[in-house]
């Protein structure tokens, strides 16, 4: 498989995993639609990173690493690409307690309504910008 192949498949994982995602936040599952979320950010930006040709690193927020490409993105400006960084830390940081919680977090109490809006918002709009990457017109 190549890497643009490969890409492209990223990229129609992230797409249906956000069909997905309105139907955690129907159910009030908050705390899945945060942890999804970042899974489709992650998807999203290696799949930009093999679409440049790049083998993505093997950890789970690459915003940093696209960060430091970012002359491989002409499409991207330089504020996206600093809110594609953002968006992939900030979810990371979400990715364990919203799954597992913790003895004093428990995931289903804890994510709020409008947290989970917010996460599917930013993993809609980081698909947006790989979309125009990966897949451009």
């Amino acid at each position: 498989m190549t890497n643009t192949s490969l890409a492209e498949s990223y990229l129609i994982k992230a797409r249906v995993r956000l069909e997905v995602l309105e139907v955690y936040l129907d159910k009030e599952a908050y705390s899945d639609v945060v942890r999804e979320a970042q899974e489709i950010v992650e998807l999203a930006l290696k799949g930009m990173l093999r679409q440049v040709g790049m083998e993505p690193p093997h950890w789970h927020d690459v915003g940093r690493f696209v960060r430091e490409h970012r002359d491989r993105f002409p499409a991207v400006t330089d504020s996206g690409i600093e809110r594609l960084a953002e968006v992939s830390t900030a979810l990371r940081k979400e990715r364990e307690l919203a799954f597992d919680g913790a003895i004093d977090f428990i995931p289903t109490d804890e994510y709020t309504r409008e947290q989970a809006e917010q996460a599917l918002d930013d993993a809609t709009w980081v698909v947006s910008v790989a979309a125009h990457v990966i897949a451009p017109g």
